[in-house]
């Protein structure tokens, strides 16, 4: 539910042009992306007809670009002519991938290294929550993330002059998907994969978070220290457990079994900057009771229950829609 107190009004009937923004890597730098954001509102400034505000946001990572784009702009003094900046599930305060599957992409690196990429590139490591770079890191915050949030206050943290609403995928009364810690997510079953146990993020001190065996006769263990049980919190979920098993099982010899599918990407806490990650407390806090003023946020909506990260929703677009900038 809308926060206490937060104003409704039936969307316009004024006609509007909507402007998609597509960038040329997606996994560059948020700083990088932030320059195609800043040119595409120049542009619709530029060209649009009347003099109605913009309605300025994103989708995910989409979200944290034109609010840093905003935030700039105005420290530069450059009047946006923006009404509504907006982010839909946009991971706010970090967004989450297991550590398990962190360390498999980095531990199959020399025979495809797709996946350790995209795990190190500087877009991922600026939005992940817990970071690695070989799968025999302790996770830990990338300095790339910790430039990033610098890079982010230098201009304010947040735009000033548009009113900031953020929606989230993430039920919003702490109740969780029931993913349960530490549990096999992705377990070996073919010659060359037998004895690989991803796992959902255990908890506790030095707990089983994969053992890692590809091809080689050796098998690793990658352990975790003091995480809390995020998987199973609320927020928008992500099936990254099922698509890395659907690339193995096309591969011969490297069939798996995956009784877990996905996981939590975005918490809701994270989604609407109420939040921090670290405690099983704040990343399964009752949203809907807190005290308004506990957000960074002007208003906020969280789904009625956890849903697809970034799925569109009637609930929650609609909801945004009656916000539209006069």
């Amino acid at each position: 539910m809308p926060r206490a107190g937060a104003a409704s009004r039936s969307p316009s009937h004024v006609r509007r042009a909507v402007v998609l923004i597509g960038f040329d890597e997606r996994s560059a730098s948020i700083l990088e992306n932030a320059q195609a954001a800043t040119a595409a509102i120049h542009r619709a400034v530029a060209e649009r007809l009347g003099s109605n505000r913009l309605m300025v946001g994103g989708f995910s990572m989409g979200g944290l670009v034109t609010r840093y784009a905003l935030a700039r702009m105005e420290m530069q003094r450059i009047d946006h002519q923006v009404g509504v900046y907006f982010s839909y599930d946009s991971p706010h305060n970090g967004a989450h991938i297991p550590l398990s599957l962190q360390a498999f992409a980095h531990y199959i690196r020399k025979l495809d290294s797709r996946f350790s990429d995209q795990m190190n590139s500087p877009a991922a490591q600026q939005l992940l929550w817990q970071h690695i770079e070989n799968w025999s890191d302790k996770p830990g915050v990338s300095p790339l993330r910790t430039e990033f949030l610098d890079e982010l206050e230098k201009v304010g943290g947040w735009p000033r002059i548009p009113r900031i609403l953020a929606v989230a995928n993430g039920a919003g009364n702490g109740t969780g998907n029931g993913i349960d810690p530490g549990t096999t997510a992705v377990k070996g079953k073919g010659l060359g994969i037998i004895g690989t146990d991803l796992r959902t993020t255990p908890t506790g001190s030095d707990t089983l978070a994969a053992k890692l065996r590809v091809v080689s006769l050796q098998k690793n263990e990658v352990l975790a220290e003091r995480l809390p049980d995020i998987d199973g919190a609320p927020g928008g979920t992500l099936e990254s457990f099922q698509i890395l098993a659907a690339a193995l099982n096309k591969i011969i010899g490297l069939g798996v079994e995956n009784p877990v599918k996905d996981h939590c990407f975005v918490p809701a806490v994270s989604a609407v900057a109420i939040r921090g990650l670290d405690t099983h407390k704040d990343l399964y806090a009752d949203i809907d009771s807190l005290p308004p003023d506990e957000a960074q946020v002007d208003d906020f909506l969280c789904a009625s229950q956890n849903e697809r990260h970034t799925k569109v929703t009637e609930e929650l677009c609609t909801w945004l829609l009656e916000r539209l900038p006069d």
